[in-house]
């Protein structure tokens, strides 16, 4: 789109009108030095162009800066449109929805938005699409969660949604990417947008990603996410890349009201004597040999190296076949799977939720127990197949591996039972939002099961440091199993 008044009504020769165009995820700008002084913070000169090259997410503040100042310009960069978008059948939004739009808003329409699971983050983007009525894009971490918004999003709009992923190349006023394909088509799509919303944004800082949403001109943009925090530190960028956190709300504000209420409940697991004998011993090989090695796994590198020191050596390979020993006792012991049938039985009239760290724990239990599984490997048929079957209720109980710990849209869970898991805070919360869907008399139960005197117990307390895990209530006491 140009704009020939702001060129024309100053009656200035075309050498003193600032050109604006969109190149492969990049803005070029020609113009004097004098014109486009007020916006040199964004631009730097291209000695292979000729002209000033700027990232294309400084978009919105040179376009604002130049008309404010009254700088004539022609925008040649733009190629997105507004369009009369109004939801349909939306449910009126809750207090916390209404909060959170309204300081999206007054954060100049960018920023990010920090709402529970199930707190209803995804009618916070259909107000923001219904208010900036531009060309939108969606952009998704996974094939399943773009899918969910593709099918919410037309029963909402009732418009054809885009699908950019999954062998689909649809472009629309309103369209949904994968992660992966925003960063394969930004470069060439990068201007069709005036709005983008990132999903799951905790992704986007991290170096795959980063750079996708710099070469979008999008001046309109909104974050969502339950858990900003990651672990390398890196949620600081989102600022940047999307606008500062402007709304956040807890779980503990949500509890009771908008959420179910919840129980937390953590049981030790004694291993058998002998599992106990083998863990022990494998533990302490590995330790010691990474130890001689002069490896210390508190620094960020410690790992890397442990595993280019194993690949040296016979005894390094038997020190990482010892890790992979004990990890895999603590993950699955004998007694944990007692535990587990217990807890199954103990709930067998409830729909439960079972997660694990990896996918060799979660097809343990679905073999030993005849039980339905989820991994990254399941065939995307089968794995629809699989959620409508629990959430008909017809497979009361579903194993996944890490699968849903994020946006897939589960059925009314009321019991979660943690079989395994990495120390991450992120992972641990998304999964107690997994069962915090409210439904009238619900209260629900997270399981964390945690094999005493392992390696598990500092990862536990490692993942507990939030507050939706400081409920100071008799359930949240340590039990303990010995099977």
């Amino acid at each position: 789109m140009t704009h020939p008044t702001a060129a024309a009504s100053h009656g200035v020769s075309k050498e003193n009108v600032v050109r604006i165009e969109f190149d492969q995820g990049t803005l070029t700008l020609f113009g004097t030095p004098e014109t486009l002084a007020p916006v040199a913070g964004h631009v730097l000169w291209d000695e292979r162009t000729l002209c000033y090259r700027a990232e294309a997410m400084h978009y919105g503040p040179i376009m604002l800066t130049l008309h404010k100042l009254k700088i004539p310009f022609t925008d040649h960069a733009r190629r997105f449109a507004t369009h009369p978008l109004a939801p349909r059948n939306d449910p009126p939004p809750r207090p916390h929805q209404k909060e959170a739009f309204e300081a999206w808003i007054g954060a100049q329409r960018r920023g990010v938005v920090v709402l529970p699971t199930g707190a209803g983050k995804t009618l916070v983007a259909h107000m923001a699409i219904a208010h900036v009525r531009r060309d939108t894009l969606i952009i998704v971490p996974t094939i399943d969660l773009m899918l969910q918004w593709h099918e919410r999003l037309g029963q909402s709009f009732g418009v054809t949604i885009g699908l950019l992923g999954g062998g689909n190349h649809m472009l629309e006023t309103i369209t949904v990417s994968t992660y992966d394909s925003a960063v394969l088509f930004m470069e060439r799509i990068g201007n069709r947008f005036g709005l983008i919303i990132f999903d799951e944004c905790h992704h986007l800082p991290a170096p795959s990603t980063r750079l996708m949403a710099a070469m979008a001109i999008a001046p309109f943009r909104l974050g969502l996410t339950a858990t900003p925090e990651r672990a390398d530190g890196a949620e600081g960028d989102l600022e940047r890349l999307v606008g500062p956190i402007c709304h956040r709300s807890e779980i503990g504000e949500l509890e009771g009201r908008y959420l179910a209420p919840y129980e937390l409940r953590t049981i030790a697991i004694d291993l058998d004597d002998d599992e106990r004998i083998a863990y022990d011993a494998a533990y302490t090989q590995y330790k010691e040999f990474a130890r001689a090695s002069g490896i210390s796994f508190r620094n960020p590198q410690g790992w890397s190296q442990f595993i280019k020191v194993c690949a040296r050596s016979q005894e390094g390979r038997q020190a990482y076949a010892a890790y992979r020993m004990q990890k895999k006792i603590a993950r699955a012991s004998r007694a944990k799977l007692r535990a587990v049938w217990r807890l199954l039985i103990g709930h067998r009239h409830e729909r439960v939720l079972l997660f694990t760290d990896d996918n060799a724990t979660a097809y343990a239990i679905a073999e030993t127990f005849f039980l339905p599984v989820i991994t990254h490997h399941t065939r995307p048929a089968e794995r629809v197949r699989l959620l409508e079957g629990f959430r008909d209720g017809t497979l009361p109980f579903l194993v996944n591996s890490r699968i849903l710990n994020e946006g897939v849209d589960v059925p009314d869970v009321s019991v979660g039972i943690i079989v395994s898991g990495s120390g991450s805070v992120r992972e641990h919360v998304q999964r107690l939002g997994r069962i915090l869907r409210p439904r009238q008399g619900k209260q629900a139960i997270l399981y964390e099961l945690v094999s005493g005197d392992t390696a598990e117990t500092f990862t536990s307390e490692r993942r507990r440091q939030h507050a939706a895990y400081q409920k100071n209530t008799p359930d949240q006491e340590e039990q303990n199993e010995s099977g």
